[in-house]
């Protein structure tokens, strides 16, 4: 009788061969990390996607069979033509399979119809746009950290049963703002709260007082936040020092992340609550990946985006492995969709037929100095919200729901 171990070690070497005379387009598997390196979303993303990116090749080995697998970046400066164009190159003449990460929803629309039409892969760690599994869904992405629903659901569910009940809205002026606005609203809504006014700011926005004053003088119980990045904390900082939280109103995080916490120090942020999908201290296999990312870059704890970029990143090349091949994108993305995942930042999990990545959302709340015990020890955990109830159900608007 073949024991076990005999058994795997024959299945892995019959991988190992398949994969070595697999269809590769050019004998080597690159992939795409594209993204703010340098803006308003660098932190949160930025080099440390990269970084992610790589733990999760060096994980898988670094090659299927003899085939080499290579990551390149790509600045795509959160404007869409020079995003589109630097992937349409990549894809067109520079040999990249699959492009990851892409912050910037209007960019990851974008990209979503050309990697369709080249029939190549994307990633999508670092956009929260639902239409990425609405309308705008397609058998060649996959989305994949959290989308506008969840962090509506879970942040504005906490703070409307507190009791806070009129909402105004301070938003970015493109895609992801607009979506985050219209999630949390319907939220409100339902919930018997109401939308009492809405003001729009352009991306990467340095004064924020006259949105300020209008969300102050609305007399909101929540002045909400749909923004992120520098545009979340300048909102914060700017908001502190007109003395608005003191007065009363609560500020609502809907897009708040780790590095925007750092950024902002416990002072300004203690006590706002917030929700991801991931966090560095949450358990022993968090803390694990953790430690590999900070050893490579600085010391610095992942934020849920470039856990994102590792556990998306590890799941396409087991899905690469299993077709033997990456010239056929909608196969891999099809074999995505069949296989669980498994890694340290999520655990495990599973794709849904639009695309969408699914696991727990948990909320948290910001520590104040004295919780604090080290400079990364910024959250406290008070929710879960169980995989299946994350995520908004499936939309009919997709193309792929009901195939």
């Amino acid at each position: 009788m073949v024991s076990r171990t005999a058994a795997l070690a024959a299945g892995l070497l019959a991988l190992s061969v398949q994969s070595s005379r697999a269809e590769f387009s050019d004998g080597v598997l690159r992939i795409g990390v594209l993204n703010d390196q340098s803006g308003i979303y660098a932190d949160m993303a930025g080099p440390g996607s990269v970084v992610a990116a790589q733990i999760a090749v060096d994980e898988f080995g670094g090659k299927i069979g003899n085939v080499p697998i290579e990551i390149v970046r790509g600045d795509h400066q959160n404007k869409s033509d020079i995003g589109l164009t630097m992937a349409r190159k990549w894809l067109d003449t520079e040999g990249v399979d699959m492009i990851a990460d892409i912050p910037n929803s209007s960019i990851s629309l974008a990209i979503v119809n050309l990697v369709r039409d080249k029939n190549k892969v994307a990633v999508i760690t670092t956009s929260n746009s639902n239409r990425l599994t609405g309308d705008a869904c397609s058998p060649n992405h996959v989305h994949w950290t959290l989308d506008n629903y969840s962090l509506a659901k879970s942040t504005g569910s906490a703070v409307l049963k507190s009791g806070a009940k009129s909402w105004f809205f301070i938003t970015a002026d493109y895609a992801f703002g607009h979506d985050m606005e219209r999630e949390a609203g319907e939220i409100v809504k339902k919930a018997g709260g109401a939308v009492i006014g809405a003001v729009r700011h352009p991306l990467n926005s340095s004064d924020f007082s006259s949105y300020l004053l209008q969300a102050q003088s609305s007399k909101a119980d929540v002045i909400a936040l749909a923004n992120s990045g520098s545009d979340f904390t300048n909102s914060v900082k700017q908001a502190t020092e007109f003395g608005i939280p003191q007065g009363g109103q609560r500020i609502a995080g809907l897009a708040m992340y780790l590095t925007d916490v750092k950024s902002l120090g416990l002072n300004s942020g203690k006590g706002i609550y917030l929700s991801e999908p991931f966090y560095w201290d949450l358990n022993d296999d968090t803390r694990a990946f953790a430690k590999k990312f900070g050893e490579r870059h600085g010391g610095a704890m992942p934020t849920s985006f470039q856990a994102g970029v590792y556990s998306g990143v590890l799941h396409y090349l087991k899905a690469v492995a299993a077709v033997g091949g990456d010239t056929d994108g909608r196969a891999i993305v099809a074999r995505m969709k069949e296989l669980p995942t498994k890694d340290l930042a999520f655990g495990q999990g599973s794709v849904r037929v639009d695309g969408r990545k699914l696991h727990p959302m948990y909320l948290f709340r910001v520590k104040s100095p004295e919780q604090s015990k080290a400079p990364w020890d910024l959250y406290e955990k008070v929710g879960e919200t169980a995989a299946a109830e994350t995520f908004k159900p499936l939309d009919p608007a997709c193309s792929l729901v009901g195939k």
